[in-house]
């Protein structure tokens, strides 16, 4: 239960820094926090591609920066993906 809310809380803090750095205006609140949780497991299975370790287990700095980090590579994508249709 509290991964659940740590993955949030996560997903919430990434997905508000990754839309202020990829478009300055951010997408909406529930937007950012599912764009900002995908982003966290984004970045996530990037920490554990470079040696970090298993995913988010604990709120940290550098999680967050993985995730801000996987947020932006997801928003980008969608962002990419929107103006093509």
């Amino acid at each position: 239960m509290w991964a659940i809310i740590a993955w949030i809380i996560l997903g919430l803090i990434a997905g508000f820094i990754a839309s202020k750095i990829v478009n300055k205006a951010g997408s909406g609140m529930l937007a950012d926090i599912v764009l900002g949780v995908i982003g966290a497991i984004v970045g996530g299975y990037i920490g554990n591609l470079i040696g970090m370790g298993p995913t988010v287990r604990v709120l940290s700095f550098w999680n967050i920066i993985l995730a801000v980090i996987g947020a932006c590579i997801v928003l980008w994508v969608y962002h990419k993906v929107i103006e093509r249709a």
